[in-house]
């Protein structure tokens, strides 16, 4: 009866140490596999960014998907553009400076010697300096010098990277200083266009000399992370999450910003220097409600201008007597 009992025992002993055996494979293979997925989901995750920030800012890469499925982008080539193209290449000087992260940047200079105020003239998204000539020439004929840059990974600019306006605010002041060293008395008057709007309206938040006296953006964006996810759902339908997400944390990583922290909203939130805030009623690629977030944040002297009827970068082809009215009142009133 007692090796019964003590049989019984063992066996009892042995079936629960092969449950626990069995347990503990399982939580392993449990923990293996989950492991597994964490992995497999992190190297998508990167994947997934790193398509996504090739595809919206790397330098080299085309933007024809992006620039197809909108509006405008700059000038188009048409007779005018390409007498103003022409006159441009006859009238330039090149002008270069190094950015605080030792990158080579251009731009273009119109120098008139009559007068001290300037214009830095500051091209969109996957565009460069060259195709701003109207808006150049259209500065340079209202007497004043004017500086067309080329923004980083832009034209004759150095850098492998379009930084949306972000890092390039801190190269526009490189450009600002540049021309205080040469004119102490020079007056200076920021002028961009889409991603080159977002970029004068970012630079406006920064600590600026006095000699800064007149801001001017058509068409910019809130922050780098509201138009993206607007581009995001528009060309490929996709959610932010993960998607953007990934893209924002790699390019982190590569390019040293974040989406969210590239915020015109933010930097308008800071300025001080008078500012125009321009915006087509059509416009859909930097959309058009985005005006009112960045006009309403601004804490400067401020004015608003719509052009009804006008999509993307096509205001001042649209209503060009009221555009052009309207900035040079705006500057003559503040400079």
């Amino acid at each position: 009866l007692i090796n019964k009992k003590s049989f019984i025992k063992l066996k009892w002993i042995k079936e629960q140490k092969l449950e626990e055996n069995i347990m503990k494979k399982g939580i392993l293979i449990f923990m293996i596999v989950f492991l597994v997925l964490i992995i497999l989901a992190g190297i998508i995750f990167i994947v997934v960014g790193n398509y996504f920030f090739d595809f919206a800012l790397s330098a080299n890469s085309s933007k024809a998907m992006v620039l197809d499925n909108n509006q405008g982008n700059d000038e188009k080539e048409n007779t005018e553009a390409i007498e103003l193209n022409k006159w441009f290449n006859e009238n330039k000087q090149d002008i270069y400076i190094t950015s605080d992260d030792n990158l080579k940047l251009h731009a273009y200079g119109f120098i008139n010697s009559k007068t001290d105020i300037w214009t830095i003239v500051i091209h969109g998204y996957a565009s460069e300096g060259k195709n701003m000539s109207s808006y150049t020439k259209k500065f340079y004929d209202m007497g004043y010098n004017v500086l067309t840059v080329d923004l980083r990974g832009a034209g004759e600019s150095e850098g492998d990277y379009i930084c949306m306006g972000w890092l390039d605010r801190l190269d526009i002041k490189k450009w600002i200083n540049e021309i205080v060293n040469r004119n102490g008395n020079s007056k200076i008057i920021l002028f961009g266009l889409s991603m080159g709007a977002a970029t004068t309206m970012m630079t406006t938040g920064e600590e600026l000399p006095s000699n800064v006296k007149v801001a001017i953006e058509d068409c910019g964006y809130t922050s780098v992370w509201d138009e993206f996810a607007g581009q995001l759902e528009k060309l490929f339908h996709l959610p932010t999450f993960p998607t953007l997400n990934a893209a924002d944390f790699v390019t982190g990583i590569r390019a040293g910003f974040n989406f969210k922290e590239a915020s015109s909203v933010e930097q308008v939130k800071k300025s001080k220097i008078p500012t125009v805030f321009i915006h087509g009623d059509k416009d859909t690629f930097v959309p058009f409600w985005m005006l009112d977030e960045v006009y309403n944040a601004a804490a400067c002297k401020k004015e608003k201008l719509v052009i009804e009827g006008a999509k993307h970068a096509e205001a001042s082809e649209v209503a060009p007597e009221l555009y052009w009215s309207t900035i040079e009142r705006f500057i003559s009133e503040n400079l």
